[in-house]
């Protein structure tokens, strides 16, 4: 029996894909051990979605083979599709595998163990149609499971490198997805998110955007008791497509709505696809259709050109909307984007600034969202225990993604309680009775 040593970088589609690689290997004998122990295969799950991600990849890479010289080093993912060969062998890599590919590791490893042909293991993403079909059986925490429905982007925004690394819209087949989630709710499992690289895009790529019918039929499934969405394109907020989502008591009020920019001169020159008017008239939406939803965002400080104006405008506008929130960014050049290539690249000593300025904001925008609960009744979906100061606290999350406790002796963990909000256990997490 070999030992294997996995390491995840990036998004939250990478860390599905992974948790469904552990789970072809362990089915297949293999032993899994951390990452920092000695290892007869290492597997690194690759990021590419700056350069500092692909500088990480690397990172890793180099520490498997310095580990152990004698191991097999793997890498898999969008570092691969990007990378090159030559970055590939730099690396210290013995077998890559692309994207799309992912679901035949453990075949294309045990033939590259037994010195066979194990053919391309590196496709071009961008001329597939196929959706790479996976499947988790079971999720390590048992309360929450990230599910993937989609994979691929058509957008090209100027900074962003995905659509190279992930190629076209592919949308999963709906069976697939509700097999799945039957599974997981059969094992226990509360809490299904849906996950992709661009998950208002659901459908698309078969005529029709299909992600409200496949949330209604999630619904139906017994043992899922909370359904919640990844990030969303402004685009798909419509008063319709809210609409069915406010019928489903399931649906979890959380809306993680991607922004970018609060000016519409910058959102322009980043070929995002709608205005900060369009923008705010979806968040009045979400905000009229549910009783204080969720709205969380990401901005990027310092794009290319960002003038002092134009940051002043950023700024008014995250002001005026009060995210609870806000992932804060500074630009980071990507070679083989348009972006990367803009004049009037930022320096990073302003990008610095405007990014700590921004995650300030932030912060005091996310206190006022949470003690906006204070002597509400909500209901929260427990996931751990926490020990403050010699006292057990159970900790999760109401359904706006709230983090709670409650001091308890008796483990709630994968229970749903509901309680009465009262207070603070730290900036960050509420206080339930």
């Amino acid at each position: 029996m070999k030992n294997v040593a996995l390491h995840n970088l990036g998004c939250k589609v990478n860390g599905y894909e992974m948790d469904v690689m552990q789970q072809m290997l362990q089915e297949k004998g293999y032993k899994i051990v951390p990452f920092d122990e000695e290892a007869d295969i290492y597997i690194v799950n690759t990021c590419t979605v700056t350069n500092i991600a692909d500088r990480k990849s690397r990172q890793m890479l180099h520490k498997a083979k310095k580990k152990n010289p004698k191991a097999i080093v793997v890498a898999v993912g969008c570092y691969v599709q990007t990378g090159g060969e030559e970055a590939l062998k730099e690396s210290g890599v013995d077998l890559a595998i692309g994207n799309n590919k992912k679901k035949d590791l453990v075949e294309i490893l045990e033939k590259f163990l037994d010195g066979k042909e194990y053919g391309g293991t590196v496709i071009n993403i961008g001329e597939t149609n196929e959706f790479e079909e996976m499947c988790l059986k079971k999720t390590s925490g048992h309360t929450r499971a990230y599910i993937k429905i989609q994979d691929g982007c058509n957008q090209f925004c100027s900074y962003c490198i995905i659509p190279y690394a992930r190629g076209r819209v592919r949308s999963r087949k709906e069976e697939d997805v509700l097999n799945e989630i039957r599974g997981l709710a059969e094992g226990g499992c509360k809490e299904a998110v849906l996950t992709g690289i661009h998950i208002s895009s659901y459908g698309a790529d078969r005529g029709k955007r299909e992600l409200a019918s496949l949330i209604q039929a999630i619904h139906e499934i017994d043992g899922i008791r909370r359904i919640r969405l990844g990030s969303l394109e402004p685009g798909i907020i419509t008063e319709e497509f809210v609409g069915v989502l406010r019928d489903l008591p399931k649906f979890c009020p959380h809306f993680h709505l991607s922004l970018q920019s609060g000016c519409d001169a910058t959102l322009r020159r980043m070929n995002r696809r709608y205005t900060t008017g369009e923008y705010s008239e979806k968040v009045e939406i979400l905000r009229s259709y549910f009783k204080n939803p969720a709205v969380t965002t990401d901005v990027i400080a310092g794009f290319p050109g960002e003038t002092e104006a134009e940051f002043a405008e950023t700024e008014a506008f995250l002001e005026k909307i009060k995210f609870y929130e806000m992932h804060i960014f500074k630009y980071s050049k990507r070679k083989g984007t348009r972006a990367a290539s803009m004049d009037h690249q930022v320096a990073d000593e302003i990008k610095a600034a405007r990014s700590n300025l921004l995650i300030s904001m932030g912060k005091a925008h996310s206190m006022e969202y949470r003690k906006s609960f204070l002597g509400q009744e909500q209901e929260v979906l427990f996931e751990e225990e926490k020990n403050v100061e010699g006292m057990r606290f159970q900790v999760g999350h109401t359904r706006q993604y709230v983090k709670v406790a409650k001091l308890s002796e008796k483990s709630l963990s994968n229970e749903i309680f509901a309680g009465k909000i009262t207070g603070f256990l730290s900036d960050d997490m509420m206080l339930l009775e």
